[in-house]
């Protein structure tokens, strides 16, 4: 089963490439690390956000899909009108 959901979210996440997002991970020591950038590519176990330039001093991060199924990573695509949160379907 867990198998199939984290395909689901890889899936999901598919249709998002080079969309704006918003993610928030957790940073240790009750620490939220929130940081913007452009999805950039995903991959069979991991996904690639290009961090904004100006803001960041590193240029991309990765995380797992397994992340965003623990919420360790909650992730909102951003656009001009509406925010979408990509969270596990129940």
């Amino acid at each position: 089963m867990a198998r199939n959901t984290l395909h689901d979210i890889k899936r999901n996440l598919d249709g998002h490439i080079g969309e704006r997002i918003l993610l928030r991970a957790n940073g240790g020591r009750r620490k939220t690390v929130e940081r913007t950038g452009v999805l950039e590519e995903t991959y069979p176990s991991v996904f690639i956000v290009k961090l904004d330039e100006d803001k960041h001093s590193f240029e991309r991060v990765s995380y797992s899909y397994a992340d965003v199924l623990t919420e360790t990573v909650e992730l909102t695509i951003c656009r001009d009108d509406e925010h979408i949160r990509i969270a596990l379907e129940q």
